[in-house]
């Protein structure tokens, strides 16, 4: 059976932002170091990265909170660290994510884990991983064993993120269910391994296909080799729920009884890194919020399609899924093509920083495009073929009217960001001046999502600029075009009043 979504509260993404889950799994750190190779080695034939810059990641059980937090739910964690500086490094990330960390096991018997990944552009040179993948040391898994139960006691639902680095040992998983179920909620399991009895007395587990036909030695090609699979996996191990995320084709929900498959929905894929996080904090958030199964899978199956469609390792925000749900004609995002509109300028910082991260080269001009012509659409080209990304800083309706006047603007803000949206040149429209700390200038839209490079249409100075001081003091670079002349907005307006 395709299923969607059926009879979804009104209120469903409220009351999934007032839940709490309990994450328990693996903690891992995703350290990318950016940079250009233009040469070999004199030691060695291997390449030289020159870096210029580096990012940071939650990764792990870490990609799970972010992802809980971008919907708004509270999460606490229960993992394991070092007293290193990744350590510190990932607490002040999960802090940043509203997780409560006051739970964290501190362990003496190995690295905190890191993936460090060297890139050229978008392209990978080299990986190096410090880890110690081993069960904690049994102090260690006692101190974590011994906060199951009062964690479980505030939450709406359990997350288990197994990465087979140490901490979901048998003893701290049985601690888990007997936990959960004692307080009548959810358990929710990102698999490792090909033994998925260790899982018995979850309620769902979440593999995907490979993961799927390795631990049931099936194949997982088509839908009804899924649902065998999936089947014998329920027979074998009493867990009441198969979650098979199946790439391209969607996902899979099938129980003894049910079947439900969900087909993929983003138009474009710019990657599934991190997808997965975004399907089971999704599903707990949802569950805990005491919405249906069928429907959860639906509302994780679309954020699933959000999060592939943007570039590098992001997580879900609540803005972005309430725009999908609420469905194509919905005006804050174009579902066709990698543009996105946002009020909220945290959220769109966040997807600036994947691509900065990527090495992409960000770019930003502004203005109020009330009706597009000619040279709007003349001058974007132009930047756009300066920059890798362009965001469009769009002036908010009410403060197109202090500046144009009454009578402006002439189209509302949320059909003019769709509009600029659907043009080839744009990756990103933020929406401002409706805050009178903004005083109608795009200056704190700019320091809050630190684009590389600002265009400035027209016959200016880049010191007489007020928006230049605080581009210039981020490192970012300010450039002058000219536009193309006999095109403007208002004198549009005025032919068409003179005609009409």
């Amino acid at each position: 059976m395709v299923s969607t979504l059926q009879n979804l509260p009104a209120d469903a993404l409220s009351r999934m932002a007032h839940t709490s889950i309990l994450v328990v799994g693996d903690l891992m750190l995703d350290h990318y170091v950016y940079g250009q190779v233009s040469r070999l080695a004199p030691e060695a034939p291997v390449p030289v990265l020159a870096a210029t810059q580096e990012s940071f990641l939650l990764g792990g059980a870490g990609g799970v909170v972010a992802n809980l937090g971008g919907l708004g739910a509270c999460t606490y964690i229960l993992g394991a660290v070092a007293q290193d500086p990744a350590g510190e490094k990932m607490r002040t990330l999960l802090d940043a994510c509203g997780g409560d960390t006051s739970g964290l096991t501190v362990v003496a018997d190995r690295p905190s884990t890191v993936k460090m990944r060297f890139m050229a552009g978008n392209h990978p040179l080299l990986r190096t991983d410090y880890e110690k993948a081993s069960p904690l040391p049994a102090e260690s898994e006692a101190h974590l064993i011994a906060q199951i139960e009062n964690a479980c006691a505030s939450c709406g639902a359990v997350i288990v993120s197994d990465y087979g680095k140490g901490v979901v040992t048998p003893a701290v998983f049985k601690a888990v269910v007997a936990a959960a179920q004692k307080k009548g909620i959810p358990v929710f399991v990102d698999p490792k391994g090909k033994d998925f009895t260790i899982y018995k007395g979850a309620d769902a587990i979440t593999p995907n296909a490979k993961e799927l036909a390795e631990a049931t030695n099936m194949p997982t090609g088509s839908d009804d080799e899924v649902i065998a699979a999936a089947r014998a996996l329920i027979r074998e191990t009493g867990i009441a729920t198969i979650i098979a995320k199946r790439s391209e084709k969607g996902m899979s929900v099938v129980t003894d009884k049910d079947i439900h498959h969900y087909p993929a929905t983003a138009a474009t894929v710019a990657g599934v890194a991190g997808a997965g996080d975004t399907v089971i904090a999704t599903l707990a958030a949802a569950r805990a919020a005491g919405i249906v199964m069928e429907d959860a899978a639906a509302i994780a199956n679309q954020a699933a399609g959000v999060i592939v469609a943007k570039p590098g390792t992001t997580p879900i925000t609540r803005a972005e899924l309430q725009a999908v749900l609420a469905g194509a004609d919905n005006p804050l995002r174009d579902t066709t093509r990698e543009a996105f509109i946002y009020h909220d300028w945290d959220a769109a910082r966040q997807i600036v920083d994947a691509w900065k991260a990527q090495g992409l080269t960000v770019g930003f001009t502004n203005g109020c495009f009330d009706i597009v012509h000619y040279g709007h659409v003349n001058y974007l080209n132009r930047a756009r073929e300066r920059c890798d990304r362009l965001i469009i800083g769009l002036n908010a309706d009410s403060s197109i009217t202090r500046l144009k006047g009454p009578g402006r603007p002439v189209h509302e803000e949320l059909s003019r960001a769709s509009v600029m949206a659907a043009l080839g040149a744009v990756d990103m429209v933020a929406i401002f001046g409706d805050d009178p700390a903004d005083d109608d200038k795009p200056i704190r839209v700019i320091d809050a999502l630190r684009p590389d490079v600002c265009f400035k249409g027209g016959d200016y100075k880049v010191e007489d600029l007020p928006e230049a001081k605080v581009v210039l003091a981020y490192g970012g670079k300010v450039e002058i075009m000219p536009l193309y002349e006999g095109h403007s907005t208002t004198s549009a307006i005025q032919k068409m009043q003179k005609t009409g």
